[in-house]
């Protein structure tokens, strides 16, 4: 917990570190308040005195699940010298999805896209946020990398950033389902494969 926050702002991001892992793997609707006062220890007046309601918990947990994906992805992209290294941090960052950097419960835009499309339209808007921020950072490394003149000119960036992404997000949804990281990896290989297909 950081210094100098008040003792409300503290209660509040206990409730979201405490809950975060829960409505990552339970979902939004499988999210119960029995569920919300066991993993905090605090009481229903307790929660919704620094939350106004469930919706707003499942939200903030979004954003902290999505931010520690997001510090996971920023540890590797520190140590990765070519932008070719750089795309592979998402594909290595999900490969070690089952390690402790990653968020209880896996990927959250996965799990939130899932859950949410259909049901609770503001998670929906989330997950579809953080997935076209992912394609604006994937395309900004490609022409990053032409411009350095490391990778060839692709005719749709766009194109190939989608399918990075949906390679990756397909690639968890089958190691979950299946409960076999290693069908992840074999996905994960064919990123690096279109990855390596950009080189000069």
């Amino acid at each position: 917990m950081e210094k100098g926050i008040s003792k409300a702002e503290r209660t509040r991001q206990f409730i979201i570190e405490s809950t975060a892992g829960i409505f990552n793997k339970k979902g939004y609707v499988g999210t119960s308040m029995a569920d919300m006062t066991e993993a905090t220890r605090l009481t229903k007046g307790s929660i919704y005195g620094n939350f106004e309601n469930k919706e707003e918990v499942a939200i903030a947990a979004f954003d902290y699940n999505l931010s520690k994906v997001h510090q996971a992805v920023e540890q590797r992209f520190k140590k990765a010298i070519t932008y070719h290294d750089k795309l592979m941090v998402y594909a290595m960052v999900y490969h070690s999805f089952m390690g402790g950097t990653f968020p209880e419960g896996g990927c959250p835009i996965l799990n939130t896209a899932i859950e949410a499309d259909d049901t609770h339209t503001p998670l929906k808007e989330k997950a579809a946020a953080a997935v076209i921020q992912w394609k604006k950072k994937l395309i900004t490394l490609m022409e990053e990398g032409v411009k350095a003149g490391e990778f060839k000119s692709v005719v749709d960036n766009d194109q190939l950033a989608l399918s990075i992404i949906a390679l990756v997000e397909g690639g968890m949804m089958i190691a979950k389902v299946t409960d076999s990281p290693a069908n992840l990896d074999k996905v994960l290989k064919t990123v690096e494969l279109l990855i390596s297909q950009l080189k000069a």
